[in-house]
């Protein structure tokens, strides 16, 4: 039987789970974060990703180091989370992140797509 470790709650599609636990909860923590863009938090302009600041940037290889180092800066600030591999690419209207991810300490390996809109304005997590 697998203990919860980790309790919380979404108000996002609520129509499928309001309560979350262990890495549903992990992962909605960290897409959280990655919807604010850096700078826009009250009081800790550190907190956030640079992602959004680079959407309409050519995809060269300095843009992508950028990507990467900040996917890793902002996975580090969660203890529960170890970052594997990413995988940055373009897609018709923005970003495709691949990040691979261990969930600590159950050392649960998982890859977590994100899709960051340019046109919408929003990320999507597939």
């Amino acid at each position: 039987m697998a203990i919860t470790r980790y309790r919380g709650f979404s108000t996002i599609n609520q129509y499928k789970k309001f309560r979350l636990t262990d890495l549903e909860l992990i992962k909605r923590d960290l897409l959280n974060t990655f919807s604010i863009r850096k700078g826009e938090k009250l009081m800790n302009p550190n907190f956030g990703s640079i992602i959004w600041n680079v959407l309409f940037e050519p995809l060269t290889a300095d843009v992508k180091a950028l990507v990467v180092a900040d996917i890793q800066r902002v996975v580090s600030y969660d203890p529960r989370l170890r970052v594997d591999n990413v995988l940055v690419d373009q897609f018709e209207y923005g970003l495709q992140i691949q990040i691979e991810l261990t969930f600590l300490p159950d050392n649960l390996s998982d890859v977590l797509a994100i899709q960051f809109d340019r046109d919408s304005n929003s990320l999507a997590a597939t």
